[in-house]
């Protein structure tokens, strides 16, 4: 059995699911409340009021990266990768590029081959789905390629500006690092919010601090990358009905991993992606947040654009 399914078989295990030709079956597809051509969800919440809005949250002229550093040692859901090259095009051999260039340049460059789905990433539309089907009831066959997403690329999300929130689950269950396989709740996420004075509204980036990755990432990478806490079905749920442009955390999937009993592994991504057009936003950089206490900022992110892509490394930037 490869890595892929063992992780996948571990969660189904401890969620008690079988998996049975009735329990694929979806539920009946609805077109998406921005219309049924829409290909960008959430991100419609962006509108000038929006991004305006989210500029006066920054008081202090602090900024963070949420995005983590990365590199060929950074655990990813099997099989992803990365691999970075340098290279010195042209000065193999000793060769000097005087002559083309008239003056002694040297120069380096990058190749890189990757995974788009590893460490900081946003999760598109066209990521995972059910029974066929995704995000505004696009049917597989009719979008997916080889070569590309022929509709719900990453490309064609608009720069995600907004009010960012942080609720510290860490701090309401009263440790600095969450267990792995440890649920939260919709009880437990408005308890936390309430005591931390956050306030859910339409349209914001809600990020989950858990305490994982700063926990477990360098100290314990195989354990990280194999298990994680999260939200459980009916938190997703719950934060879906909130109406968010996103939702995230400091673990690799969000989701809580294994799941809990009569839970589906990773069925959260359904609620949020294919239900309701909510990106997904995994691994940020939360601990800075919870450690300063701030649990309100502008969020900005402008993922790289290639066509046709389902997820993208990013870097967002906190600001407040």
């Amino acid at each position: 059995m490869n890595r892929i399914s063992k992780l996948v078989a571990l969660a189904l295990l401890a969620g008690g699911m079988t998996v049975t030709a009735a329990s694929a079956q979806a539920a009946e597809c609805k077109p998406s409340k921005w219309g049924a051509d829409d290909e960008i969800g959430a991100a419609n919440y962006v509108t000038p009021e929006q991004v305006m809005m989210a500029a006066k949250l920054v008081k202090k002229g602090q900024s963070h990266p949420l995005g983590i550093v990365i590199d060929s040692k950074t655990p990813a859901f099997p099989p992803r990768s990365l691999s970075l090259q340098i290279v010195q095009p042209g000065q193999h051999n000793g060769r000097q590029l005087k002559q083309d260039f008239g003056w002694p340049v040297v120069y380096n460059d990058d190749i890189a081959q990757l995974w788009f789905g590893i460490g900081p990433q946003i999760d598109g539309l066209g990521h995972l789905g059910e029974n066929d089907t995704y995000y505004n009831c696009n049917k597989a066959e009719d979008f997916i390629h080889i070569t590309g997403l022929k509709k719900l690329g990453v490309h064609a999300i608009p720069p995600l500006i907004g009010r960012g929130v942080m609720v510290d689950m860490a701090k309401h269950f009263g440790v600095a690092t969450m267990e792995g396989g440890q649920a939260i709740s919709s009880a437990d996420i408005k308890a936390a919010a309430k005591a931390q004075g956050v306030e859910f509204r339409q349209g914001d980036v809600v990020l989950f601090h858990t305490g994982w990755t700063d926990g477990k990432l360098v100290s314990d990478p195989k354990a990280w990358g194999s298990m994680e806490p999260g939200l459980n079905n009916e938190a997703m749920a719950y934060m879906a009905s909130v109406n968010p442009m996103a939702v995230g955390a400091d673990t690799w999937g969000v989701d809580v991993v294994p799941p809990p009993k009569g839970d589906k592994v990773f069925y959260g991504h359904v609620s949020l992606l294919k239900e309701n057009g909510i990106y997904i936003l995994e691994t940020m950089n939360t601990g800075r947040l919870a450690k300063e206490g701030v649990h309100e900022f502008m969020f900005v992110l402008g993922q790289a654009r290639i066509r046709g892509s389902i997820q993208m490394i990013i870097n967002p930037v906190a600001m407040w």
